[in-house]
């Protein structure tokens, strides 16, 4: 399946960029690029691209109504919105993936990580940039004691050791690197996990993580 993106973004460098990165995969293809956020939401009624990368200060609507207008409410058929900026605030990626955002990452990410981010929307993960998840997640959950907020059916502990590397910023590589397991193993371990405790992605196991003691 070929991933069709929309990117939305003020600077005409930056819109280059993204396109020459994207289009050298073999499974993605920019369908349409908008320089403000009246016209990255019209595109994105036209060409219905899978995922749209969004910058957040750009003409308005800026990029974080322009992701709660079309990623939010979980409506079906909804585009994944990844949200690419500059701007390292803390409140900016609360409103964001409160919003419905499938990501938040900042330009600096490389191309690596871009296009992981793209992915993970699509498989319905959140991918958030490393540098700040841990400094998020810190500011906006207060851990509790490790009793409460249990999963009904207890958790191994290898999936306890995935769940302490998501709520570090760890990417699926780098877990399966630090455990000495498959990648791919790691992606079981995960959806075991996401199933037991009954959340959609690594975003909400790591923030589930803080609040029950396990990323102190």
């Amino acid at each position: 399946m070929t991933i069709r993106i929309l990117v939305a973004d003020d600077q005409h460098l930056v819109r280059a960029g993204f396109r020459m990165v994207l289009s050298a995969e073999s499974d993605m293809e920019v369908v349409a690029e908008a320089a403000d956020g009246a016209s990255a939401l019209s595109l994105a009624r036209e060409t219905r691209p899978d995922v749209c990368l969004v910058d957040i200060r750009m003409p308005p609507p800026d990029g974080l109504e322009v992701t709660r207008r079309l990623a939010g409410g979980g409506r079906p058929g909804a585009p994944k919105v990844v949200v690419v900026t500059t701007f390292d605030l803390d409140e900016y990626v609360y409103t964001a993936l409160s919003n419905g955002a499938s990501g938040f990452l900042l330009k600096d990410a490389g191309p690596a990580l871009l296009t992981e981010a793209v992915r993970a929307a699509v498989r319905g993960d959140a991918m958030v940039a490393p540098q700040i998840t841990l400094r998020l997640l810190q500011h906006f959950t207060k851990p509790r004691r490790r009793a409460t907020h249990e999963p009904a059916e207890p958790l191994t502990d290898r999936e306890e050791e995935v769940i302490q590397g998501i709520a570090r910023g760890l990417t699926n590589p780098e877990i399966a690197a630090e455990l000495y397991i498959a990648p791919s193993t790691v992606k079981t371990h995960l959806g075991s996990v996401q199933a037991k405790l009954g959340l959609r992605n690594r975003v909400e196991i790591a923030a589930w993580a803080f609040r029950t003691g396990r990323a102190e």
